[in-house]
């Protein structure tokens, strides 16, 4: 982890070198890395989304390393190109040649519960994925981080479907959300937390300054670790609490080392989670609802 008071373009770079570094997450040269922010939605003046110099930082860190580098999401509505274009991550990349493409050719996998799942070939042929949440309070899952980002690779509609098929039963979605992430290329994560969205989210909460970054290469792991620094305890996180039941490598906060920075040197006591959870399950009104956002998003 380490401290970061604001988005400074040197700064980031800094912080992204050391921390990838510290991790062992910099790629061997030549490797294709798929570079994975939340592009979610443009709405609420970029919060909802990597900001985009953290995403520009990770992607000089990673072509200084010789590695070919690819920028791709599969947003909520329309597509990533033009949530990129909105929230300023175009222009933040464009010196660089890099565009931001939407992650495409879904490929089934299947669970453990026998769920079939289409996630994104563009992310599965990729020899490393480099994850790059942003921190945010969630109404259904209470937090988002780096697991839940990784969602992300499941293409188009098919996330929306997901929790219409498998929420609220059992651990049926958090299974989902923890499987998806196993079975993509090797992952490090990076996460924003330099201003964070809370109170509520995934897209309509407010900005906190959290003034931190945090990497590893564990998704579990790190989450587990901002789990820790919220107070949170392992009941109040739907995703963590399966985590732990399954004995995941990284699930128990005891077991975590941290190179750099550790968690007791930040408060964090500000950002307010959701107090109470939303159900996970999309009722077929919102499913219609939120086809017909997307179609509209691609059009507009």
């Amino acid at each position: 982890m380490a401290r970061a008071a604001g988005y400074a373009e040197e700064d980031l770079r800094e912080h992204a070198a050391g921390l990838l570094q510290a991790v062992g997450g910099i790629p061997r040269p030549g490797s294709r890395v798929l570079v994975k922010p939340n592009l979610l939605s443009a709405d609420n003046e970029g919060l909802v989304c990597t900001h985009p110099l953290v995403v520009r930082a990770v992607c000089l860190v990673l072509l200084d390393a010789g590695c070919g580098v690819t920028v791709a999401d599969s947003p909520g509505f329309g597509t990533a190109s033009r949530v990129a274009r909105k929230i300023g991550l175009e222009t933040a990349l464009a010196d660089l040649d890099l565009t931001v493409t939407t992650l495409a050719r879904p490929t089934p996998v299947t669970t453990s519960f026998g769920a079939r799942v289409g996630v994104s070939r563009d992310a599965l042929e990729q020899d490393c994925i480099l994850n790059l949440p942003r921190l945010k309070a969630h109404k259904q899952m209470r937090i988002s981080g780096s697991v839940k980002n990784l969602f992300g690779t499941v293409v188009g509609m098919r996330k929306p479907l997901l929790h219409h098929l498998h929420g609220d039963k059992g651990v049926r979605f958090e299974s989902v959300l923890l499987e998806v992430a196993d079975h993509l290329p090797p992952t490090t994560s990076l996460l924003d937390g330099i201003v964070s969205m809370h109170v509520t989210g995934p897209i309509c909460g407010e900005p906190c300054a959290t003034e931190f970054l945090a990497a590893s290469v564990s998704p579990v792991a790190l989450d587990t670790a901002v789990y820790s620094m919220l107070g949170l305890a392992a009941g109040d996180v739907p995703l963590w609490n399966e985590a732990l039941r399954r004995h995941l490598p990284g699930s128990d906060a005891a077991d975590l080392t941290y190179p750099l920075a550790s968690p007791n040197e930040f408060d964090l006591s500000m950002f307010q989670a959701p107090a109470d959870l939303k159900p996970q399950t999309f009722n077929p009104l919102r499913l219609a609802h939120g086809a017909c956002r997307r179609v509209l998003a691609r059009i507009g």
